[in-house]
């Protein structure tokens, strides 16, 4: 951290630039004394004389001063680490007065702020007094609200509200956390498990349960998105794509993703078959383009709990689609089997019996004819 060296930078700008402290002092109209103290720091130009002397030397007065209100990434990583370390042998107090200091010093340091926050709400617990423990997650919440309030960046005010919330359930306010986040569960709140800590202690274990369900549904979700996508990217090296493809059908075997969330799985038969032609498995490839027409036959845009994911209907039928298609759901059917049977990348199974079986089993569950229409 830089500390205020206005005596260092005056010397090395003057002498850059090649002149006296004589010819300084003429300019500033000072005596040559006053600016000798400068250079020594024995004392401090006034107030005054900072901008006409920052445009002497063209520089700005932060530069003349040495002084920077902000700090880079790599200075706030080594000062966390240390004053973590510090805080683990050092005496609480003398920590807690540093860390004050820094906030004062870099109040507009967002960034830093940030991690000071991170600090106090890991580290107040060591307080010896309940009352101080309580009082430096008071003034944990008011540093957050201060970086929500003026930092232009999102993320860090995101993570600042974040914290904020992390705060009010160490201080026993979990009704503060609702008013805060509210009590819809949103695709994209990093929240959820903050909810459901808040309505476990406002006594409210079934909204506490329903919460986290809907929370490890999501991530049951993203998970798939992530492994689906994993394996597309993957197909060119068919050993690790397999592997990762074998490792998601365990997975939604476990959890029944087949009635828990069938679009899913038409995504990975599609793509699993795909891989399986490719590394010339066609029995494998239509195995999983039958098993694919299966789901297409149940196939139903209003979503299901199950034994494990008991709690969530509720959430189900507040979705934006809600448990309503938005249009047929057997010319959705229609297309999604045709758009995948008949796709041009599988006519090398064209003349495989069980490929046929298998477009003969889509044309019956689509009501197609037999005359080539498909």
């Amino acid at each position: 951290m830089k500390e205020i060296n206005i005596a260092k930078t005056l010397t090395d700008k003057r002498r850059a630039k090649g002149i006296t402290q004589d010819e300084l002092a003429e300019f500033m109209g000072v005596s040559k004394a006053s600016v000798s103290k400068w250079e020594t720091g024995q004392s401090y130009p006034d107030i005054t004389f900072l901008p006409q002397l920052a445009a002497y030397f063209n520089i700005s007065i932060d530069e003349l001063m040495d002084y920077s209100p902000q700090m880079t990434k790599e200075d706030i990583r080594k000062l966390y680490h240390r004053l973590v370390a510090d805080f683990s042998v050092k005496p609480f107090d003398e920590v807690m007065v540093e860390c004050r200091s820094v906030i004062k010093k870099y109040y507009g340091c967002f960034p830093l702020l940030l991690q000071i926050a991170n600090l106090f709400i890991n580290h107040h617990m060591l307080a010896k007094e309940q009352e101080q423990r309580e009082k430096i997650l008071r003034e944990t919440v008011l540093l957050c609200e201060r970086i929500q309030t003026e930092s232009e960046d999102v993320a860090t005010a995101k993570e600042a509200a974040l914290l904020k919330v992390v705060c009010f359930l160490a201080l026993g306010e979990p009704k503060s956390v609702l008013d805060l986040l509210g009590e819809t569960v949103r695709y994209d709140m990093p929240e959820r498990p903050l909810i459901s800590q808040a309505y476990q202690m406002l006594g409210n274990v079934d909204k506490a349960k329903e919460v986290i369900q809907i929370d490890m549904f999501l991530n049951l979700m993203s998970f798939f998105q992530a492994g689906i996508s994993y394996v597309s990217l993957c197909l060119d090296d068919f050993e690790r794509a397999e592997e990762a493809f074998n490792r998601l059908l365990e997975v939604a075997k476990i959890y029944q993703m087949e009635t828990l969330n069938p679009n899913t799985m038409l995504l990975l038969y599609a793509l699993g078959a795909q891989l399986f032609l490719v590394g010339g498995n066609k029995e494998k490839a239509i195995d999983l383009l039958n098993r694919y027409v299966d789901v297409c036959g149940i196939f139903t845009f209003a979503m299901h709990r199950d034994s494990h994911f008991d709690k969530i209907d509720a959430w189900f039928s507040e979705l934006d689609l809600g448990n309503a298609a938005p249009r047929s759901e057997s010319v959705i059917k229609q297309s999604m089997m045709r758009d995948i049977l008949l796709n041009p990348s599988f006519s090398p199974l064209t003349e495989e019996p069980g490929y046929k079986r298998v477009v003969e089993k889509m044309r019956e569950l689509i009501g197609g004819n037999r005359n080539g229409n498909y």
